[in-house]
């Protein structure tokens, strides 16, 4: 008898624990599948930052339709990735680490909206796309790392970078501006809402808001994070060179896609861990677009596509820290649904696009993440 009073055969999971120690292989991918796909993490609380980022989502997505201004949709869904940062922080420690990363995020969108607007065609050409997004990629996963920002690395400056530059029709400039930065600011003030409430109020002096800025970065620690950001020039560079390459050979695009899959991996506490991101980014990514070809075949109005937007973005929340594969989910049909919000796309070629590049991207995401491993492996047998 076990210590909780159950046969060992008869606790959940032991079967799987049994077979994995006699080295069975199908017992081992049993159970990392488990691991993979059906276990979860325990609750902190997340249905209260995923409301607050929510509404930063929902609340601008819904002005802009009532308004008739959905060309600015894109411009107010990035900068609404402010509130995603300093989720579980004390109210001072959340308001810098979403300035910051909100700051940072307003730059990453005048530069790519610019670059748009100087380029020849009114939009960058896919193989500048990828050079400027690599650049951004490694340039926001330093910054990201000085900064100690959470979640760390730059995917979604990429993802806003891409996204933005490539845009065919670029709005007024000081419409897209006065978009993102008012949602930039609506996103702060949702992040200090909660101090309404006694029981959540938190310290929140200028002194202590001051002291947050100053983030103290060992040496030891700058030099993991120069080296770490070596795999975001090259997992980025490498996906996006792959997919312009195959999708203009094979006829689709968003070729930015498998940059932001390829640095998905790229996060992680340990390389069991980050391989896992990369394969749990394409089995969610199957999944969600199953969800997301129902959602298109039902025609929603552009109201409908914003509720379901925030639904998304609310459930994506809930479950990021908890179980990856289950966020990526909910995740596909958010971002699909925000393309469809703005342009008037065939969601086939959508579906079709979305799964390839991702499996291009993580891919290329797995292999930068193994490649150091399987270096020191190779430089160990010629040693020996």
């Amino acid at each position: 008898m076990s210590r909780a009073g159950l046969p060992s055969a008869s606790r959940p999971g032991a079967n799987d624990d049994v077979a994995a120690r006699r080295g069975g292989p199908f017992a081992v991918v049993v159970r990392f599948s488990h691991e993979l796909l059906f276990s979860i993490g325990p609750a902190r609380r997340d249905h209260q930052p995923a409301l607050r980022v929510a509404l930063g989502v929902f609340l601008p997505l819904l002005t802009l339709t009532l308004v008739n201004r959905l060309d600015l949709a894109i411009f107010a869904s990035f900068a609404a990735f402010t509130g995603i940062y300093g989720r579980n922080e004390p109210h001072r420690i959340r308001v810098v680490a979403q300035a910051r990363a909100g700051l940072l995020m307003l730059g990453v969108i005048f530069a790519a909206t610019l670059a748009a607007r100087l380029s020849p065609g009114g939009a960058l050409d896919p193989w500048w796309t990828v050079a400027g997004t690599t650049l951004v990629a490694w340039l926001c996963s330093v910054l990201a790392g000085l900064w100690r920002l959470r979640p760390a690395g730059s995917l979604f400056y990429i993802f806003a970078f891409a996204a933005v530059s490539s845009l065919p029709h670029q709005p007024p400039l000081p419409d897209a501006l006065l978009a993102a930065v008012a949602t930039f600011g609506l996103c702060l003030a949702i992040g200090l809402s909660s101090r309404v409430t006694p029981s959540h109020r938190s310290p929140l002096a200028w002194a202590d808001v001051r002291d947050g800025w100053r983030v103290r970065v060992s040496v030891a620690e700058r030099r993991v994070l120069w080296l770490e950001s070596i795999g975001y020039l090259v997992g980025p560079g490498i996906a996006g060179l792959a997919a312009t390459a195959v999708g203009q050979a094979l006829g689709f695009g968003h070729n930015y896609w498998a940059m932001v899959a390829a640095v998905v991996p790229l996060v992680g506490h340990s390389t069991r861990h980050r391989v896992s991101r990369g394969l749990q980014r394409v089995l969610g990514t199957v999944v969600g677009l199953v969800l997301l070809a129902g959602i298109a075949a039902l025609q929603p109005a552009p109201w409908a596509m914003v509720v379901l937007i925030a639904v998304c973005q609310f459930g994506a929340e809930m479950l990021i820290a908890r179980q990856y594969f289950l966020a990526q989910v909910c995740v596909t049909p958010l971002a699909l649904l925000s393309t469809l919000l703005v342009a008037h796309t065939d969601p086939g070629v959508l579906l079709h696009d979305r799964f390839i590049d991702t499996a291009i991207g993580s891919v290329v995401g797995v292999a930068v993440v193994l490649a150091p491993s399987v270096y020191r492996r190779a430089r160990g047998v010629r040693g020996g």
